[in-house]
């Protein structure tokens, strides 16, 4: 696998017990699949339509605490033909109430990446836990200047004034959703490649508009030699699979992001691909399983 650097390994601060990055071959596309983290998140949020005892129920079935969770960040690197392309871009350094994440930039250094490297950066959406990496002490100051920024048009256009009102966040969050956004725009206006429906980024990188969770939000289709992958952004998320009716409190359009979420499940169940998201347990590489009217998620075997 081409993206490590035998030469980083033993760098005091570098390298860490727990992996933090996986590499996956997508026929002639190197994916590294890189951990930015974890935030904490209150665990009402992740299905606010659901009734309580339900959640719960769900909760303690899924091993995980009944109040709040360690939601993951997975963000992905993948290089095609000379392209590097970083979709999305963590959380950056600009929350530092939120000391777990943001390790994006640690973490490519870790893998022998360097920033300079990336030639585009696609944009599933533009919350700040997928573009704060872009801002500040991030990544911001090691890009190269003719960086192109993919982003669905119409997400660029909805953060110009955006409305909250169909989505169910915690207090202060949609203020710094706001200003992440604005400040991102301010900064990156000139490197924006906006797309309307579908953009190939790279020879078999497609970035594909669903809206649903945002106006813009979008997938990345990765194809080569027979092989596919999906990164679904935060279309689908771990609970997902179990009950895709659910509505995730940051949805801008929760009833248009279940129908997305389902017809994507239900196209990579049929077509047996690979799915990498965000907010998918790292390393996040599994398949979609059909299990009557819902689905599952079946972990892909480690590939070493």
């Amino acid at each position: 696998m081409s993206f490590d650097n035998p030469s980083h390994s033993g760098r005091a601060g570098l390298d860490e017990l727990v992996p933090s990055r996986y590499a996956v071959q997508v026929g002639d596309i190197d994916v590294l699949v890189i951990s930015d983290g974890v935030l904490p998140i209150a665990a009402e949020t992740i299905a606010y339509n659901a009734d309580s005892a339900d959640l719960a129920a769900w909760l303690k079935d899924m091993f995980l605490p009944p109040d709040v969770l360690e939601w993951p960040l997975n963000v992905v690197v993948v290089r095609s033909g000379d392209q590097t392309v970083l979709i999305d871009a963590g959380l950056g350094l600009e929350f530092p109430e939120f000391q777990q994440a943001g390790r994006l930039a640690l973490r490519l250094e870790a893998a022998g990446i360097d920033a300079a490297s990336v030639t585009d950066v696609v944009l599933t959406h533009m919350h700040m836990d997928h573009i704060g990496g872009l801002l500040g002490d991030g990544l911001g100051h090691g890009l190269r200047p003719d960086l192109r920024v993919h982003v669905a048009a119409a997400e660029a256009e909805f953060w110009e004034s955006p409305d909250f009102s169909h989505t169910s966040m915690p207090a202060g969050v949609p203020d710094a959703l706001r200003s992440a956004a604005t400040r991102f725009l301010e900064e990156y206006r000139g490197r924006l490649r906006p797309f309307e429906t579908e953009y190939e980024v790279a020879p078999g990188v497609v970035a594909c508009r669903t809206g649903g969770h945002t106006p813009g939000h979008s997938v990345v289709r990765l194809a080569s030699g027979g092989d596919r992958l999906t990164f679904a952004g935060d279309a689908v998320f771990q609970v997902a699979f179990d009950r895709p009716d659910w509505f995730n409190g940051f949805e801008h359009d929760p009833e248009e992001a279940a129908r997305v979420r389902v017809r994507l499940l239900q196209e990579l169940a049929a077509s047996r691909e690979a799915l990498v998201a965000t907010h998918l347990p790292f390393p996040s590489v599994c398949h979609v399983a059909t299990a009557g009217n819902a689905f599952r998620c079946v972990p892909a075997v480690w590939d070493f």
